[in-house]
């Protein structure tokens, strides 16, 4: 196979790859992999209310997504722009918070449809905010930090679209491999494909979560792999480069289980913390304030660091001046900081939000 990273790269192949796979050193990662997820998805079953997940976890896994594209925002202005959802936050916070958006979105999308290319489209559209499809004008060229060209994807509407209905075709494929290193090569297929002009990258990660959701190995989409991605950016990129350029599927696929396996355990380690954290508050307000207490308000302050009254009237635990009286209670029990900017009033779950920017 002859490849020139200046020319679109029109003959890549189709898959499954015509390869060995699942190598020794890769089912003996697999298995590692499979008991860390495994372990995640037991515990993540024990919370009553899994959007506390959604809601805190897959933020940081939101903005770290968006980090690896340069879109860098505070956890400050995360938290207080979903608190205010005015729309007065800054650009890059806003294109965090759309790709929470775009992974919900496709998250509650597959109870009634599978993995698809339209819902790729769908979801590349939520994150950019614009009608997006499939690349039709070619100049698109991938470049290091030098502006050097290491990779030039395929280009022409019929030759992109082909490679996606045989990458669609692989995910929902009945064969007997291991579903991890299954998403380990769609998503390799995903970026050399490199089907819009914008967000593929963002797109590639959350499809992948989509596919652990797809095939029963996560109920919920929550997992830290940009995290991993981040920390060991250099051979995620050079781990594409050697599947393109010399078809080393093994390195990349045990790369890619490394990082399931080590994100499990992280995520796994936080929600341990965090519902530690729960228990402590639950069983603080309870002893000093059982008069306000209730699963719901620990709960609800729980779901994200940030909260303010209107939360509590929304979620109809209380009218307005009683709901003030609960979060008052709160933060004179210091289980939340009352935090005021200009009119605004916020109350601030400090022990959520430190372990959240761990």
């Amino acid at each position: 196979m002859n490849f020139d990273r200046l020319q679109p790269y029109n003959d890549l192949p189709p898959l499954p790859p015509g390869v060995e796979l699942e190598t020794k050193a890769v089912l003996k990662q697999a298995i590692a992999a499979n008991r860390m997820l495994a372990n995640l998805r037991g515990l993540a079953r024990q919370i009553p209310n899994q959007r506390l997940l959604i809601n805190s976890i897959v933020l940081q896994e939101a903005r770290l997504s968006s980090e690896i594209e340069n879109i860098v925002t505070t956890d400050d202005e995360l938290y207080r722009a979903i608190a205010d959802a005015d729309g007065k936050a800054d650009v890059h916070t806003k294109e965090v918070l759309r790709y929470r958006e775009a992974l919900y979105h496709g998250f509650t999308s597959m109870k009634d449809r599978p993995l698809s290319v339209n819902l790729f489209v769908e979801i590349v559209g939520l994150i950019k905010k614009i009608d997006l499809d499939i690349r039709a004008v070619p100049g698109t060229l991938l470049k290091n930090e030098l502006g050097e060209v290491i990779y030039t994807p395929p280009v022409g509407d019929s030759v992109i679209r082909e490679e996606l209905s045989n990458l669609e075709k692989f995910i929902h494929a009945e064969d007997d491999l291991d579903p991890l290193v299954k998403m380990a090569v769609m998503h390799y297929q995903f970026e050399a494909i490199h089907p819009f002009p914008d967000g593929n990258g963002r797109t590639g990660r959350i499809l992948n979560l989509l596919y652990l959701v797809s095939a029963g190995l996560l109920d919920i989409p929550v997992l830290f792999l940009s995290r991993y991605i981040i920390a060991n950016r250099q051979a995620y990129y050079t781990g594409l480069r050697a599947v393109t350029e010399e078809q080393n599927w093994e390195d990349w696929i045990l790369f890619m289980l490394r990082a399931v396996e080590s994100t499990a355990r992280e995520t796994f380690d936080q929600v341990t913390r965090i519902l530690a954290l729960m228990e402590t508050v639950r069983a603080r307000v309870q002893q000093l304030a059982p008069g306000i207490y209730s699963r719901d308000l620990i709960e609800l302050i729980f779901r994200e660091p940030y909260t303010k009254i209107q939360f509590v009237v929304d979620l109809g635990l209380a009218k307005r001046q009683t709901a003030s009286t609960y979060l008052q209670a709160l933060a004179s029990m210091d289980v939340l900081r009352e935090y005021k900017i200009g009119r605004e009033k916020y109350y601030i779950n400090d022990a959520l939000l430190d372990e959240l920017a761990r």
